[in-house]
Parts: C-alpha cells; structure tokens; sequence
C-alpha cells in the first residue's frame, strides 16, 4: 500500500481547484463559536495510495477542532484519470464516511487484502462507509469532477 506525500499547491493548482469547486460548493464554514471561514489548508495527493493522478483535499477544520474525528475535508478528483487506490483505516482504529457531493465515481470495497473486490457506482447524495479492516478504493469514472465530503472518525 503505498500513500502518497502531502505537497502544497502551487498557485496556478490553487486557482484551478478553488474554480472547480465553487462551480458545486460554498467552501464556508461555521464552526461553533468562531467567526465563518474558508478552507483552513490544502493539500496534493498524487498517486494517493498507489491510485492515478492527483487528489486534492481540502481540510476544513484544524486538528485541535475536531473531536474524535482525524479528518473533516472535501477530497475533489478533478477529472476521470484521478482515483485513489485501495487502503485501510483498520491500523489505525478509524472509520470513515465518503459523502458525494458532485460528480459520478466508482466506489471499491474489499473485505481484506486478498478478497475480492466489489464496485458500486456512486453519484450525488450517496454515502459510503468503512471500517475496521476493510479496505476501499475510489474513480472519478464521470466527465465532471468527483466531489467528496470525507469524515474520518476514530472507533
């Protein structure tokens, strides 16, 4: 399994990606008791988890605001070359929820390592899970970007 490094965008990928989500989104937030605010870091993902291409996440919230959950970001997958290859969350004890926002995907789950995989395809509204030692995958198999919502949650 191979995860890939975090690397800051560079101005041209910051423009291009704050102009294919505010097509779909209004990257607001509201967090309780702190005045509205945009996307607090962005990140590029390329080959994440040994997938093609490159995902960007965009965190939503600093890591001193979330409780029990790692993670609270829209994960966009630009075009159909983009995915993100098969990883678990079960050594590190978490779950994790994919809320599409925008776009068509191909979702793949296998039960372990060696199982055989299974692929839902997945669109707006459509919510996935997994947990414990499970493993998933996600493509962007559609002509507009992929748009995620993704909680991480420890168990």
């Amino acid at each position: 399994m191979n995860s890939s490094k975090r690397e800051p965008l560079s101005e041209t990928e910051l423009a291009y990606i704050n102009s294919i989500t505010t097509q779909y989104l209004s990257l607001n937030t509201f967090h309780f008791g702190k005045p509205p605010r945009k996307v607090m870091q962005y990140d590029k993902r390329p080959n994440m988890y040994g997938g093609d291409g490159a995902v960007y996440l965009l965190q939503m919230f600093s890591s001193e605001e979330l409780v029990n959950n790692r993670i609270g970001a829209y994960m966009i997958l630009p075009t159909s070359q983009d995915s993100v290859g098969f990883h678990t969350h079960g050594p590190r004890k978490e779950q994790e929820l994919y809320v599409v926002m925008e776009g068509h995907g191909e979702y793949l789950e296998k039960a372990h390592e060696e199982a055989t995989e299974k692929s839902f395809s997945i669109q707006k509204g459509n919510i996935t899970t997994v947990r414990g030692q499970g493993f998933h995958a996600i493509k962007n198999i559609g002509n507009t970007p992929l748009i995620i919502f993704v909680i991480t949650t420890n168990e």
